[in-house]
């Protein structure tokens, strides 16, 4: 799938947050992106028999080893991916609109009333 950014504003990987410009490549998902690097760290790890029944969950141990400035530092990096999936999705619904589809269909699919999707997205069109 070809990246196609939501906004003006640049495509970074969801995991690392790493802009595209630094990466090799990026895969585009629905409305999140992958870089090359995860992608390989993400083969690595499942390729590795190191994991026992008896240790904990990669995610537990993962953040359980940080300190609390790097937990601090993590936060812009998802902010930014969240913003960067709230952009993705809003160019969905644009999609969506422009093919005449109505608010209450849009809202039944993000599990919302009409008037919720409406009032989220219609003063981006």
């Amino acid at each position: 799938m070809i990246a196609e950014p939501a906004t003006a504003a640049a495509i970074a990987c969801s995991f690392c947050a790493k802009p595209e410009q630094e990466v090799s490549k990026i895969i585009a998902g629905p409305g999140i992106y992958i870089c090359n690097e995860c992608v390989q760290l993400c083969n690595e790890i499942l390729d590795s028999d190191a994991k026992s029944a008896g240790d904990a969950p990669p995610e537990l141990s993962y953040w359980q080893g940080m300190t609390d400035q790097q937990l601090l530092d993590h936060l812009p990096k998802i902010a930014a991916v969240a913003g960067q999936v709230e952009g993705s999705l809003t160019t969905w619904v644009r999609r969506v609109r422009s093919r005449g589809v109505s608010w209450a269909r849009i809202g039944e699919a993000l599990d919302m009333t009409r008037q919720s999707a409406w009032e989220r997205f219609s003063d981006r069109e």
